[in-house]
């Protein structure tokens, strides 16, 4: 995995999360109440802090034995890498202590040589953090820009695997189109306030 992706808006962590399979997990579980380029960050920051250095990338197996009050003041430290930084080292920990248990630290072995996009999905559902909506957009990811394309996976990730459909970090590829599912995520959140005050 080797590619250039565009969604923390910055070279060093769109690197990072172009060429680790751990960091792109990590970013996807941290995005979520808080700016998708700042969610996407998280890794690289993360990395830093733990010393790996420039070409360096996360180890799962480093995360996972970490003591956990250590790990969570890591993520603390100004600029915090999450709002809510303390519970989301817990569940990258556990995370990481997943993929330790079942795929010996190797993130991409999640998904590498799977036959078919539902298999995919369903090992990413089983994630510690990574609900269907979250899997499915990872599973978009995986096809529309990580070269990971298994029969069946646009189906697989239903909306989100749509062609240039905008609905997720799965279609950002530069600014324009990080504005366009900016926009439309505020959309669906308008609709949803809508919804709601109606009592539907």
């Amino acid at each position: 995995m080797d590619v250039t992706l565009h969604l923390a808006q910055d070279p060093a962590a769109d690197a990072l999360l172009g060429r680790s399979p751990l960091a792109a997990l990590v970013g996807m579980l941290l995005d979520q109440q808080v700016p998708m380029e700042w969610a996407f960050k998280g890794p690289r920051t993360i990395a830093d802090r733990l010393g790996a250095g420039a070409a360096g990338d996360l180890d799962a197996h480093e995360i996972a034995a970490m003591n956990p009050e250590a790990f969570a003041a890591l993520l603390s430290d100004k600029p915090a890498v999450h709002r809510y930084p303390g519970s989301m080292a817990k569940r990258i920990q556990q995370l990481c202590q997943y993929l330790v248990e079942h795929y010996d630290g190797d993130a991409e072995a999640v998904w590498r040589d799977v036959p078919t996009g539902s298999e995919v999905l369903g090992r990413l559902e089983a994630l510690p953090g990574f609900g269907k909506q979250k899997a499915q957009i990872f599973l978009a990811l995986l096809g529309k820009q990580l070269g990971v394309a298994p029969k069946g996976w646009r189906e697989a990730a239903g909306a989100y695997g749509e062609p240039r459909a905008h609905r997720s970090v799965a279609d950002i590829t530069g600014p324009e189109s990080l504005a366009k599912v900016r926009a439309h995520k505020q959309e669906m959140k308008a609709a949803a306030k809508a919804a709601k005050a109606s009592g539907r």
